[in-house]
């Protein structure tokens, strides 16, 4: 029997899936869901974690981002930017924000707080990262400037793992929109690649 794997962005769902998802062999959830909220579930396999930036720093600082019941649920927590890759390509703070506590880096820091909830952390090497930039037909001139968003490496993961092959995929609360400096033009166009080659599905987009 193929088995169900769900794969939860943080977008609005129209309909609620949550018995669904909650029933299925696997689900990938991404940073702290939000609008999916009451739509979605809770069950969480793998949490996929932007270890960078502001964002990071507020989860980090608030106790209930640590208590919530998607991280609670989390088997393993994936943190999809390696440090090297951070050093290299990501905006730094200004000097004023520095003094207010802010960096880009976060990923050991995210160690600390989550591995200290008991949660498994692993960190995507950075060669995982440059493949993932060249799927998405992103020029090396245009690297410290655009950057695939951790749903499309959540993507990206689940599909170039070898465990999952032949798994039914469903993507689900995806809106393609965000960050300015996210690719969601060309993620958009890959997914539905994807999905043009039936390796996975979106559905409630």
């Amino acid at each position: 029997m193929t088995k169900k794997m769900y794969i939860v962005g943080n977008g609005p769902i129209k309909e609620d899936l949550s018995a669904a998802i909650d029933r299925s062999d696997f689900v990938v959830r991404f940073n702290e869901p939000k609008s999916s909220i009451g739509m979605s579930g809770t069950k969480t396999d793998i949490l996929f974690m932007c270890n960078a930036g502001k964002p990071m720093q507020r989860r980090l600082a608030d106790p209930s981002f640590i208590a919530s019941p998607i991280v609670r649920a989390a088997s393993q927590i994936v943190l999809a930017y390696h440090p090297f890759i951070i050093e290299r390509y990501f905006p730094k703070p200004n000097i004023l924000s520095r003094i207010k506590g802010r960096r880009s880096d976060w990923t050991m820091a995210t160690i600390r707080a989550l591995g200290g909830v008991g949660k498994t952390n692993i960190v995507l090497p950075e060669q995982f990262y440059l493949d993932g930039c060249r799927e998405l037909g992103l020029p090396d001139s245009k690297m410290a400037e655009v950057f695939p968003s951790t749903g499309f490496f959540g993507i990206y993961y689940i599909l170039n793992h070898p465990d999952y092959a032949g798994w039914d995929i469903s993507v689900c609360g995806f809106s393609w929109q965000g960050w300015k400096r996210h690719a969601w033009a060309n993620e958009q166009e890959w997914v539905k690649d994807k999905v043009d080659r039936k390796l996975l599905s979106v559905i409630d987009s």
